[in-house]
């Protein structure tokens, strides 16, 4: 042994060894997180915060634009929250574009577009506002209804993006774009598009 190797053992901390036990005291106070979580399908953390209405605004629903892209798919949906459950007012799904004359690439950020304004537009004609709230009428203008028409403010819902990240120009945004251009108020900045 050197001295060099002495100064290595000694350096060392001392310490014992602890056996890490999960005993009853344990598993009796654990709590199983929420089962969508578990299965990692919800972020509750976001879903909370889009979910939850003002107490001044009692009972009315508090909508959301959620757009979700699969392998195959892209569903777009405006839902509202209750206790029973989530409720869908209007749904749009990307296999009902080769109605529209888009014929391949269902998922891509051209067709989650379309699927984002076939959402809004549907919503708005089942609300009688499709005419009053026309929305972008060329492609490429920078659009948001946020003013009054004839008394009637734009249909205001919430973006909800799931478990998707958030860069900026994702597949998401197309969606909300869309939206925001069949004539939807949907808060965002154009930098993420």
């Amino acid at each position: 042994i050197t001295a060099g190797d002495f100064l290595f053992i000694s350096s060392q901390p001392a310490m014992g060894y602890v056996k890490v036990q999960k005993n009853n005291t344990y598993f009796k106070r654990f709590q199983v997180k929420y089962r969508r979580r578990r299965e990692g399908k919800t972020d509750y953390y976001a879903r909370r915060r889009l979910v939850i209405q003002d107490k001044t605004k009692y009972n009315s629903p508090k909508y959301r634009f959620v757009v979700r892209i699969t392998n195959k798919d892209v569903v777009c949906q405006i839902l509202s929250s209750t206790i029973r459950g989530d409720v869908v007012h209007t749904s749009a799904y990307a296999h009902e574009l080769p109605r529209y004359g888009v014929k391949v690439g269902l998922t891509n950020y051209a067709a989650v577009y379309c699927t984002g304004l076939l959402c809004g537009r549907r919503h708005l004609q089942k609300l009688g506002l499709d005419k009053k709230f026309a929305g972008t009428q060329t492609t490429g203008e920078s659009f948001l209804s946020t003013e009054e028409v004839e008394g009637n403010r734009p249909f205001k819902c919430f973006l909800d993006v799931g478990l998707v990240r958030t860069t900026t120009g994702a597949r998401v945004f197309a969606g909300l774009k869309g939206a925001v251009d069949a004539g939807l108020n949907i808060p965002h900045s154009e930098s993420r598009f």
